[in-house]
Parts: structure tokens; C-alpha cells; sequence
């Protein structure tokens, strides 16, 4: 699937439908925070973008939320070289994942037994794929993490799984590297969300006519 720079987000808000475009982006930033929480849940091995702000915190001290904010911005620079323009999108991912976060850890418990762990492991993770087509097939602009994808995928041509599961890979032996710990079920996504996140994308992104009234 390709994904044409018309995923960056427009700042040409006069006649767009946004009445489509915002409550999929609210709803997937949502579904995000609340699978990184069942993953978590799952115990059987965090993202691996947690696993570096484990190591992070293990070698420097400070919270994972806190880390999650400074490589979020440490990877924004990322994309000055990239072209990518931050959106509403890119703020949202800020404001809404850790609250989504925070309420799903307080509603759902580690359940009993490794079948219900695995169950659980796996809906976090398809649910994942699903929120990061959602959130950015609004097209009001990626997160940080997401927007090196997609601008890496414009810069070079490469498809997006290939792009994805590179990134998660490389940050997850980053962590391993200063100490996080790494389990199934951060093998399991850092495989699989590549995929995932390029098939959502193909039924989740407005299409180009949904943008203007």
C-alpha cells in the first residue's frame, strides 16, 4: 500500500468535513492509550518503545510517563529533516494516550491464568493496528512515532511494514541494550504491528474528497 504525502496533516481548515475526521482521530488516539494498557496488562512483555523508556529510567532516574514525553519530542526532531508538519493530530497523541492509558490500567486488572494473558496480549495488540489506522487515516497529522513512519516511507519509497517493524525492532534492542525488559509479547508487536498498521491504514484513511465541503 502507499501512502502519498496527503497523510500529513492540512492546516486549510475553511470547508473541510471535520465532522468524520476529528471523532476517528479522538477515537483512535483513545483505542491507543487503552491497548497499551492491555498489553501491559497482559504481562507478557511491553511494547518496545516501553522497553526503552525502561532502560532509560533504569540508567537515568524519572518516570516511563515522563520518558514517553521526551523521546515523543526527541523523535519530533526527527522529523525536521523529513518534511513532516505537526497537527492536531501530533498534539493529541500527547494529551489523549496517557489519560486512555491511565483510566484502562485503572478499569482492567492482570487477569488469572496464561490463557487469559495471551487472549488479552493479542486484542491489545490487533487492537493497536487498529487505532493507529484510525488516528492516522484522519489525516490531522501522526504522533511522533508514527510520523517517522510515514515520513520515512515518503522519503525512500519503502513500504510501511517494512518501515515499521525496522523502527520498533531497532528501539526495542536499544532498550534491551540499557536495561529494559522484553517479553513474548513484545516480540509478538514488534512483528506484527507493521502489517497491521498497513492494513488499517488501507480502510481507515478519509478519503481525499471527505476533506473538502
Amino acid at each position: 500500500m502507499a501512502v502519498s504525502a496527503s497523510l500529513t496533516p492540512t492546516f486549510a481548515w475553511r470547508g473541510e468535513r471535520l465532522g468524520r475526521r476529528l471523532p476517528q482521530l479522538l477515537l483512535g488516539l483513545g483505542l491507543y492509550g487503552a491497548s497499551m494498557a492491555l498489553m501491559m496488562r497482559a504481562a507478557l512483555g511491553v511494547n518496545p518503545w516501553d522497553v526503552l523508556h525502561q532502560g532509560l529510567r533504569e540508567h537515568l532516574g524519572g518516570s516511563i510517563g515522563g520518558w514517553v514525553t521526551l523521546t515523543g519530542a526527541a523523535v519530533l526532531l526527527l522529523w525536521i529533516p523529513l518534511r513532516q508538519r505537526p497537527g492536531v493530530g501530533t498534539v493529541g497523541n500527547v494529551l489523549v494516550l496517557g489519560a486512555a492509558m491511565n483510566l484502562t490500567l485503572h478499569l482492567v486488572a492482570t487477569p488469572a491464568g496464561w490463557a487469559a494473558r495471551a487472549g488479552l496480549l493479542a486484542f491489545g495488540i490487533l487492537l493497536n493496528g487498529l487505532a493507529t489506522g484510525l488516528y492516522i487515516g484522519a489525516r490531522l497529522g501522526p504522533g511522533p512515532r508514527d510520523g517517522l513512519m510515514t515520513g520515512l516511507h515518503r522519503k525512500t519509497g519503502w513500504s510501511l511494514r517494512l518501515i515499521r517493524t525496522g523502527i520498533e525492532l531497532t528501539v526495542l534492542l536499544a532498550g534491551i541494550a540499557l536495561g529494559g525488559s522484553a517479553g513474548v509479547g513484545t516480540l509478538l508487536y514488534a512483528l506484527a504491528i507493521g502489517p497491521l498498521a498497513q492494513f488499517f491504514l488501507r480502510w481507515c484513511t478519509v478519503p481525499e474528497s471527505d476533506r473538502m465541503g
